[in-house]
C-alpha cells in the first residue's frame, strides 16, 4: 500500500507570520474619596511594584487624575481591573480602574 504525501505541505514551513497580541493599559483614575494609602497597596498588591514606584505612581493618579499601572495582554489587563475594582469594593472605596488599549 503507498500513501503519496504533498511534501510542499507537509514539510513547508507556514509562511503566515503571528502577529503578538494587543496590549492594554491598566489605569487607576483619581477620586476625592479613597485614601493615597490604599492606592499603594493596590499597586503593590495586584501589580507587584515595590513601595518607591507604587507611590510615584500613586502620585501620578493624585496629581493627573490617572496613573498607568501596567500593560498586558487583553485578558490578564481585564482580570487585573476585575481584582481592584472587587478589593476596592470590599473595603468601601469608590477606586476606578479601566483598561485601554496600548
Amino acid at each position: 500500500m503507498s500513501t503519496q504525501f504533498n511534501n510542499e505541505s507537509v514539510l513547508s514551513p507556514d509562511k503566515q507570520k503571528l502577529k503578538p497580541p494587543s496590549m492594554y493599559k491598566v489605569v487607576l483614575l483619581n477620586d476625592d474619596y479613597t485614601p493615597m494609602e490604599f492606592v499603594v497597596v493596590v499597586l503593590q498588591q495586584f501589580f507587584h511594584l515595590g513601595r518607591e514606584q507604587a507611590t510615584r505612581v500613586m502620585l501620578k493618579v493624585h496629581t493627573e487624575g490617572r496613573g498607568i499601572c501596567g500593560v498586558y495582554p487583553r485578558d490578564i489587563a481585564a482580570t487585573k481591573v476585575d481584582q481592584v475594582l472587587e478589593f476596592a469594593r470590599q473595603h468601601h472605596h469608590p477606586l476606578q480602574c479601566v483598561m485601554e488599549e496600548n
